[in-house]
């Protein structure tokens, strides 16, 4: 059975930090995708980040700066490093990961940006 796990989600003031991590199993991370979406309510779920079984990376425009996405696969562990963070970064954030027809999605770890 597949199982991605977050945790580091949390409440911080604007300009702070928190580190996003994703522990994954039941499956070969190394061979997979991985990605962190946010979701804020009444609002459709959306990519920040990802970074491919190879290690090429993309960023959302709106974190690009900020964030940096890394992985580890000996640990079989995902991160997302966020920094600057802005109060419309407030969101659920999904870990994900992906090969072929495979995706999965973790259950999500609140992050609340406020003073």
């Amino acid at each position: 059975q597949v199982q991605l796990v977050e945790s580091g989600g949390g409440l911080v003031q604007p300009g702070g930090s928190l580190r996003l991590s994703c522990v994954a199993s039941g499956i070969i991370f190394s061979d997979y995708g991985m990605g962190w979406y946010h979701q804020a309510p009444g609002k459709e779920r959306e990519q920040v980040a990802s970074m491919s079984s190879g290690g090429n990376t993309y960023y959302a425009d709106s974190v690009k700066g900020r964030f940096t996405i890394s992985r580890d696969n000996f640990r079989r562990q995902g991160n997302l490093q966020m920094n600057s963070l802005k109060p419309e970064d407030t969101a659920v954030y999904y870990c994900n990961t992906y090969m072929g027809r495979n995706d999965y999605w973790g259950q999500g770890t609140q992050v609340t940006v406020s003073s």
